[in-house]
């Protein structure tokens, strides 16, 4: 996986369901950019425009609108007191959004900057399909290759998200062991050999499962739940506010699948190789941010008893960019 000194520019993007984060390199110099990947609508004035263009937030006007998308979308429509819109869902671009290509463009678009020079090489990260099911991700994959055409990047690759992982944290042990990111639509899962991928899944269980739900039980919106989470919630901690129970409730739920789907994908694959030794496993993603959840995955990784043994469960360095770094590392590795 090591390689020369490039000189061209090299991308790795993160396109999440929560956030798209873009890490670029040009000889020995890295910039890192990220938006939430979400947008809201208010009406449009000439007065508010102006106020976002001062304050350098993106923004773009459609149908009389204006539309604010990005990080800045989660403050407004929880002042406005509504739910912010998604361009993608459980990892893929929402089919029930009729503005999710265009926002996409404007958000990608955002963290990209400039347009590529020549030579430039991307590589973006995809999710695995849900344990058990075979789900298509061509049309995602297809789709994002169209946007990142229009703007002008053509020399594209794709990566497996937890793989990307792998490629990011893992140099260490050869990039041998176990990549997990728990992302706002999934939590994706890789293992890999010496960097050879041997097994990938998702579970449909991320941050938007946790704050949907945790929004269904406490009768708050989702998107004021999502931002007291980011604030304030950790574990570890006796509770009396019913919204940082139920976010405890809802997250042990996805770490049990997390880690029931490990065990389940170790004992019916045929391409589990024999080890002979622990290998790591490293978390990242937004999801594995607030304190004690390494602890709390740690417990319920002893309790499931894995066929595969364990070295170490360790956080990532960076958990809001491993992925994009790991694409990063694919698109300098060709």
């Amino acid at each position: 996986m090591k390689t020369e000194q490039q000189q061209a520019t090299m991308i790795g993007l993160d396109i999440g369901t929560s956030r798209v984060v873009a890490v670029r390199k040009q000889n020995e110099e890295e910039t890192v950019q990220a938006q939430l990947n979400a947008f809201v609508a208010i009406p449009y004035t000439k007065l508010t425009e102006s106020s976002l263009k001062r304050e350098n937030i993106p923004h773009s006007v459609s149908d009389g609108q204006l539309v604010v998308y990005g990080n800045e979308s989660a403050r407004m429509a929880d002042l406005l007191g509504r739910e912010i819109r998604r361009p993608m869902t459980r990892g893929v671009l929402n089919a029930s959004e009729p503005e999710s290509l265009r926002q996409m463009e404007e958000l990608v678009g955002s963290v990209l900057g400039k347009p590529p020079a020549h030579g430039t090489r991307l590589c973006f990260s995809i999710p695995a399909p849900p344990l058990g099911q075979e789900t298509n991700l061509t049309y995602h994959e297809a789709t994002i290759k169209q946007v990142l055409a229009k703007l002008g990047y053509n020399d594209v690759r794709s990566v497996n998200e937890g793989l990307a992982v792998i490629y990011s944290e893992l140099e260490d042990s050869n990039y041998t062991g176990i990549g997990i990111s728990c992302g706002g639509g999934l939590c994706n899962v890789a293992l890999a050999y010496m960097s050879v991928p041997v097994l990938s899944f998702s579970v449909p269980k991320g941050g938007d499962f946790i704050d949907a739900s945790a929004a269904g039980v406490t009768g708050e919106l989702i998107n004021r739940v999502r931002l007291l989470k980011e604030e304030s919630f950790h574990f570890n901690g006796h509770f009396t506010d019913k919204v940082q129970q139920a976010l405890t409730v809802y997250y042990d739920d996805m770490i049990q699948a997390v880690v029931l789907g490990l065990k389940e994908s170790f004992q019916t694959s045929r391409n589990v190789p024999k080890f002979g030794r622990a290998i790591p496993l490293v978390l990242s993603g937004g999801g594995v941010l607030p304190e004690g959840f390494r602890e709390r995955f740690e417990k319920a990784v002893a309790a499931a008893g894995l066929p595969i043994a364990i070295s170490e469960i360790r956080m990532a360095r960076s958990p809001l960019e491993t992925t994009a770094r790991g694409a990063l590392i694919a698109a300098l590795s060709e």
